[in-house]
């Protein structure tokens, strides 16, 4: 067992490295095209974050996730921790987030941008409701 599971996990697959090397060298249009709906995405979610009384949040920088405080909304709304915070999210208002303390930074939220923006205006109006309520 121990010789198919080295051979299985220690490199990757031939069809992996033909993929890899499509991706690498082939046509690059769809990067700048990426590219920009994610700067659209993370300006928006920046932006309206910002705007929220109580949150505060720091641009991303090269990566699709926003990490801002609730640490403030979390004490307004009397809650314990931030996840309580992010289950009374996916209860109250079907917004998913992952706590900060599973990254070591309680009182924080991880949101993802890698979504369609149509996702994220509702996401975000629904978070905006629930912090402001």
């Amino acid at each position: 067992m121990t010789n198919i599971q080295s051979q299985s996990t220690s490199n990757p697959t031939s069809i992996s490295q033909v993929a890899a090397e499509a991706a690498l060298n082939g046509d690059q249009s769809c990067v700048a095209v990426m590219t920009k709906a994610f700067k659209e995405r993370h300006d928006y979610v920046y932006a309206t974050l910002k705007a929220m009384d109580g949150v505060e949040v720091a641009p991303a920088d090269g990566t699709f996730y926003s990490f801002p405080s609730f640490q403030k909304v979390i004490q307004r709304m009397g809650l314990a921790n931030d996840i309580a915070f992010a289950e009374q999210l996916l209860s109250g208002a079907g917004v998913a987030v992952v706590p900060g303390s599973a990254f070591g930074a309680e009182g924080c939220a991880r949101i993802s941008f890698a979504t369609s923006m149509d996702n994220l205006v509702k996401a975000l109006e629904r978070i905006g409701r629930m912090v402001t309520g």
